[in-house]
């Protein structure tokens, strides 16, 4: 089976600003990004996995509009809890700092760790490889996909986000019949 994780586009957000689960608008630039990005797609999709947040959903409409497309919760951004929305700069910065510290294991205030993003969206994973398809679309977040790749290369999780997974982008998978992943075809195709 071949898995393309799709980053949502750019969405309209002032820089600074920490929005995990917050439904955040897109930029006017979405049609343009969306365009670009669905050239890197094959022909035929047998499945559209998407985030329920509207980022995700507006794309995946357009990648696949005359299918079902499966919503899954598990595929949301990370759950900044009481961080949601508010400049980076203006969080405690006590409780900032010991997060990034140890973002794998110490949960965002009324949020989660990375620990719990990885669990969920690899969760995910593991039920969508047992599924007979060919070809599939998810289309998430950059901390959901770098939970996957972490996985599938196998490297600390305190290292995912020296992952590069730019909005708009693509990171293809080969899973093999029997379920296991087999390789990453490449990474961040933009």
């Amino acid at each position: 089976m071949e898995v393309y994780l799709v980053r949502h586009t750019k969405p309209k957000i002032e820089k600074g600003i920490c929005y995990g689960q917050s439904d955040v608008p897109l930029a006017e630039s979405f049609e343009q990004e969306a365009l670009a990005l669905m050239k890197h797609l094959p022909g035929k999709i047998d499945a559209i996995y998407s985030s329920p947040l509207s980022r995700c959903q507006r794309l995946a409409r357009l990648v696949k509009e005359e299918s079902i497309i499966c919503n899954d919760p598990r595929l949301m951004e990370m759950n900044f809890g009481d961080w949601e929305l508010k400049n980076w700069d203006k969080i405690d910065q006590n409780h900032l700092n010991g997060w990034m510290q140890d973002f794998v294991n110490v949960k965002v205030p009324n949020g989660e760790n990375f620990l719990e993003l990885y669990g969920r969206v690899n969760y995910f994973m593991d039920e969508l490889m047992k599924q007979q398809h060919k070809a599939v679309a998810v289309v998430t977040h950059a901390g959901a996909i770098r939970s996957v790749v972490a996985r599938v290369l196998e490297i600390p999780l305190k290292n995912a986000f020296k992952l590069p997974v730019d909005y708009s982008s693509i990171t293809k998978l080969n899973i093999s019949g029997d379920g296991c992943y087999t390789s990453i075809e490449y990474l961040n195709k933009v």
